[in-house]
């Protein structure tokens, strides 16, 4: 029955992120021409209330010197000590010092704790000049005077508003905007400084939605079509050509543009056809090959996308619709089986680039359409559908088919979808009794299938598109109840499915390319046995 309905599709498709100023100098007399000194750390009086000192001025003019000048202005002390403790003499005790420097004061023989040692300069301080010491006279020279005390520092500037936060995306939902910034710690306090107080940071704003698992309409092509081809290109173009236009064969070839949405006539094929293939050569050309106009077709074609033009390459040995064909890490192209009057084909042939000719390779062990041909990444190639549950691999270097292992279920009008581990999810189909939801997958290391989560609703020839995130979109095909719109995602990590948006329009027979932006391009098919120009965008 599987292989009727696989025949009677074909037939209806036939129709056509303070400083502080300087501590004080002392006055200091009897000094004779000597210049004054930097101001020392050691200040002059306990630490709790006083600056450090400048060195001495000049000394008592001798017969009429001029002062020496005065020493510069110390730099600011500790603001105070830390609280009494017993004095034992010789013993030493932490002072308080600025922040980022370290004192002590010692305990002398008379039972009193010295000056307060810090070690360092308080960073907010900045010295102060002495002032010059008098001129010389026959009399003494005045004592010169020093640096006046320096003020206190002044408080740090509030800290300013931590920016907020932006929001995120999420591959299948975005996610919210993250808080705005805590609140900002306020300025060190100095001296007689005023604290510096930053204010909290604002709430963060909520991500804007992007919207993940819906289809969007976008330009619809310059003709219905269903059973075409659809190629991404390397220019990111998507190139449509041939199909069945509801009453007529399609020659058109139209090129999708993702950058506007639009799609644009891009010439013609040199025969009008549908139920080909179309392969991306290396070289950045199309291969088109066989398909159906009224009867099988030998012919075949490659497009240039740089010309926007289609020429005749070398016929197919036989003539064939509903074939596969695959791009072999050699650079040619592998086509198998199909369906040609009277009968299935068992027989494959290999397309060389090079000599744009066909070559018969061997054959596989049983005849198939509506099957699926998979490129594993040991560059063999899994053949699998159409005859009971049985598959098969294609060993490029040998040039012949072998049995691999069998499927949990006769399928044709499946999909099948390589994933990044290497497996092959098979999903869907016809078992030639009855609609299929199940799903297994296909381990190229030992050769054999195992069942995984079954589908949400059961599908025959539905797409299967690998996407970015890994996972699998299963869009459209047919139900038991006719055309469907619905789609769902495989997730291999869990080995589920689960519903995502419907498309904007049922379809079969259509095509669904992966974009570079990660988009799906869904174009053409039919619904309700009408072909469709429409398309659509899924994200």
């Amino acid at each position: 029955m599987g292989s009727m309905v696989a025949r009677m599709r074909i037939m209806l498709c036939c129709l056509p992120v303070a400083c502080s100023c300087g501590g004080s100098g002392l006055r200091i007399s009897n000094s004779h021409d000597a210049g004054g000194g930097s101001g020392a750390i050691v200040a002059t009086r306990p630490p709790e209330d006083s600056a450090n000192v400048g060195s001495s001025g000049g000394s008592i003019g001798t017969g009429g010197g001029s002062g020496g000048g005065g020493g510069a202005g110390g730099q600011l002390a500790a603001t105070a000590s830390t609280a009494p403790a017993i004095c034992v003499p010789g013993a030493s005790v932490a002072c308080l010092c600025f922040s980022g420097q370290q004192g002590a004061k010692t305990c002398t023989s008379a039972g009193t704790f010295g000056l307060c040692l810090c070690t360092a300069s308080a960073p907010d301080a900045g010295n102060a000049n002495g002032g010059d010491g008098a001129a010389a006279s026959p009399q003494d020279a005045p004592a010169a005077t020093g640096g006046s005390d320096a003020g206190p520092a002044t408080g740090g500037a509030a800290a300013s508003d931590a920016p907020v936060g932006t929001g995120g995306t999420g591959p299948d939902a975005a996610a919210a905007g993250s808080g705005g910034g805590a609140t900002n710690s306020g300025g060190v306090t100095s001296s007689a400084g005023t604290t510096g107080g930053g204010a909290a940071g604002s709430a963060g704003t909520t991500g804007i939605t992007v919207l993940h698992g819906v289809f969007a309409a976008t330009g619809s092509m310059t003709e219905a079509r269903e059973k075409h081809t659809a190629t991404l290109l390397p220019s990111g173009k998507v190139l449509i050509a041939g199909g069945y236009g509801g009453f007529s064969v399609c020659a058109s070839v139209e090129l999708y543009d993702p950058a506007v949405g639009t799609f644009t006539v891009a010439g013609n094929l040199t025969v009008a056809r549908w139920s080909h293939t179309a392969t991306l050569l290396p070289s950045g050309k199309v291969l088109i090959a066989g398909g159906y106009t009224g009867v099988a077709l030998a012919s075949a074609e490659v497009y240039d996308p740089t010309t926007g033009t289609s020429t005749a390459t070398g016929n197919m040995i036989v003539a064939r619709l509903s074939h596969t064909a695959t791009l072999l890490p050699s650079g040619r192209v592998l086509i198998a089986g199909g369906t040609q009057a009277p009968g299935t084909l068992a027989d494959a042939e290999l397309y060389d680039p090079a000599t744009g000719t066909f070559a018969a390779t061997g054959s596989m062990t049983e005849p198939r359409d509506s099957d699926t041909a998979t490129l594993l990444t040991s560059g063999k190639v899994l053949i699998a559908g159409d005859r009971g549950a049985s598959a098969e691999l294609y060993e490029p270097a040998a040039g012949s088919f072998t049995v691999t292992g069998s499927m949990s279920v006769e399928r044709l009008a499946h999909a099948a979808t390589l994933l990044p581990s290497g497996e092959v999810l098979f999903a869907g189909g016809n078992s030639g009794a009855a609609f299929l939801a199940s799903a297994e997958l296909y381990d190229p290391a030992t050769g054999a299938f195992t069942a995984t989560g079954s589908m949400t609703t059961m599908r025959v020839q539905p797409t299967a598109t690998l996407l970015q995130n890994g996972k699998v979109l299963i869009a459209g095909g047919l139900g038991d109840n006719g055309w469907l719109a619905s789609a769902e995602l495989y997730d291999p990590t869990a080995g589920t499915f689960a519903a995502t948006g419907s498309m904007t329009t049922m379809r079969s027979d259509y095509t669904a390319t992966l974009l570079q932006n990660g988009k799906v391009l869904i174009a053409g098919g039919d619904d309700l046995a009408v072909s469709l120009a429409s398309a659509e965008l899924y994200q």
